[in-house]
């Protein structure tokens, strides 16, 4: 048992204690310093002799510096500690902010694609700031950097994570809001994709040929519904009613489930496709579930029917079907909206110039016709005279 007597050296307020090395167990001097501070003594432990390389000279000066106050005490190096832990703990940083706004999100492809860009673009610029602390300069100077080698659209979306980060963290009441607007990039996302009729003639051609179960059947349920390549994969034959003919969108990209008209041709497709006892869906994917990709198969199909470069098989369909009806002129661009299930009516207004351009061609034909009964009738005057 190591003896506990006191043993002072020749420096005033240091003495030590005969323990025992840690590494090797054999006899060590451990260094105590006592001093007064602020009419408080203090007694405290500052280093062993081989552990720390602890001498009286050392804990000497280490109890100069602590009496005229450039070091610390033990208690107040804790207490420091303590004060900076809590301080810490109560910053709510981009990085504890986004922990919590992930866990209230739902899971999916949407919070996984906002977590890679979070982890890739905002973790290293914002993490460890509070909103308080960011300025406009340091969110343009990100801004300018992603544009040089991001798509406008990839930079917005980007900006328009931080932004929900930090809005969730003051509805939230954890932290004050950045001091200035973020003001995102201007994307031009009104391209529409079209098809000729020749080209659409073919592609039908090529559908009617291929012989995967699902892909030609998927591109022309897109075409006649306009529904979404997320919404065909997620639907089920619970969702097709077939007595009042709808279908039923189930957690669609606006939000709430939606009801689209089941027509002739939607249902006469929908007939010919088996069912599988094993799943509830339409178009299942690997083992019943939920279909997540049929992207290469498609690709085929696009590619046999030699569609343009650039258009997106599924979602050009979709844009297809919507022009289709826009340029009949027999459908407004409410009942369109409604059809295409958009939340905001500027999605719909894409097609307001197909409409207007049936519309044109409807008021000339009213024209023609007019002006060919004043033609008839100027031309029997004329034999009459």
């Amino acid at each position: 048992m190591p003896s506990m007597k006191r043993t002072k050296t020749d420096y005033p307020g240091v003495y030590y204690i005969i323990g025992r090395a840690v590494a090797t167990g054999k006899p060590e001097r451990i260094y105590y310093i006592m001093y007064r501070k602020n009419g408080k003594l203090i007694d405290e432990k500052v280093g062993r002799q081989y552990q720390n390389n602890m001498t009286p000279a050392k804990a000497a000066r280490i109890r100069t510096n602590r009496i005229e106050g450039r070091e610390l005490s033990n208690t107040e190096q804790r207490e420091a500690e303590n004060a900076a832990q809590k301080a810490e703990e109560s910053r709510w940083t981009i990085d504890k902010l986004w922990k919590e706004y992930k866990a209230g999100r739902k899971r999916g492809k949407g919070l996984s694609i906002d977590k890679g860009r979070y982890e890739k673009y905002l973790k290293s610029e914002f993490g460890d700031h509070e909103p308080k602390d960011i300025i406009a300069l340091d969110v343009e100077r990100l801004k300018r950097r992603l544009l040089k080698k991001k798509s406008t659209q990839t930079v917005k979306h980007v900006l328009n994570l931080f932004t929900w980060i930090v809005n969730f963290g003051v509805k939230q009441g954890l932290c004050t809001g950045l001091s200035f607007h973020i003001k995102k990039p201007a994307v031009d996302n009104m391209k529409t994709e079209d098809l000729t009729t020749d080209q659409l003639k073919k592609l039908l051609e090529v559908i009617a040929k291929d012989n995967h179960p699902q892909a030609g059947n998927i591109m022309l349920l897109a075409l006649y519904t306009g529904m979404r390549r997320g919404e065909m994969f997620k639907l089920q034959w619970g969702h097709v009613d077939f007595n009042r003919n709808f279908i039923t969108i189930a957690d669609p990209k606006g939000g709430t489930d939606q009801r689209i008209p089941l027509n002739d041709a939607a249902r006469a497709l929908l007939d010919g496709i088996p069912r599988h006892d094993e799943s509830p869906f339409v178009f299942p994917g690997k083992g019943g579930g939920e279909r997540k990709n049929i992207q290469k198969f498609i690709r085929i199909i696009a590619d046999k029917a030699e569609l343009p470069k650039g258009f997106r098989p599924l979602h050009g369909l979709r844009h297809v079907y919507a022009s289709m009806l826009a340029s009949s002129g027999k459908v407004d661009l409410y009942t369109l909206q409604k059809l295409m299930t958009h939340k905001d009516p500027r999605m719909t207004q894409r097609y307001a110039h197909l409409r207007d351009e049936a519309l044109r061609k409807a008021s000339n034909l009213a024209g023609d016709l007019v002006a060919n009964i004043a033609k008839e009738s100027e031309e029997e005057s004329e034999t009459g005279s």
